[in-house]
């Protein structure tokens, strides 16, 4: 990949991590008020349907397209580098919990949540640590 389209792949990929980790920061905390909602109720509904759209129309394709350009410059920087490899793990895990977040929005849409308003606040702080995490692996590239 030439200088010029790098530059460009990167700043798309940095754009749709910054959408993606938005999304991934709003969704849990929308849950933990979701939580205490009455099941059924207008607000229940209401929840619902942001939630959907947060997902539907920010957070997956902001997702997509992230491992879309982050692969690109991985195949072009390379895969030889360690913190590349523990950025990518990370990585794999802020997507598990995309998938996570995807059956829990399910589960409030059949009216069959389990979780309390307390755990979806802490599960608020995994995208947080991991974005931080991953940050300094880029920047730092300590090993």
């Amino acid at each position: 990949m030439d200088g010029t389209l790098y530059l460009w792949v990167k700043a798309l990929h940095l754009i749709s991590v910054i959408f993606w980790m938005a999304g991934m920061f709003m969704l849990p905390r929308y849950f933990a008020y979701h939580a205490e909602a009455e099941i059924g109720s207008d607000e229940d509904r209401k929840w619902q349907e942001r939630e959907r759209k947060l997902l539907r129309i920010i957070i997956n394709p902001a997702m997509i397209a992230t491992w879309v350009f982050g692969i690109s410059l991985a195949i072009s920087y390379g895969f030889s580098e360690i913190w590349l490899h523990v950025k990518l793990l990370f990585v794999v895990g802020l997507t598990l919990l995309h998938h996570g977040l995807s059956r829990w929005r399910k589960a409030f849409a059949r009216g069959e949540n389990s979780h309390s308003s307390k755990f979806y606040r802490l599960v608020n702080e995994i995208p947080t640590l991991s974005t931080i995490v991953i940050v300094i692996l880029v920047i730092v590239k300590p090993f």
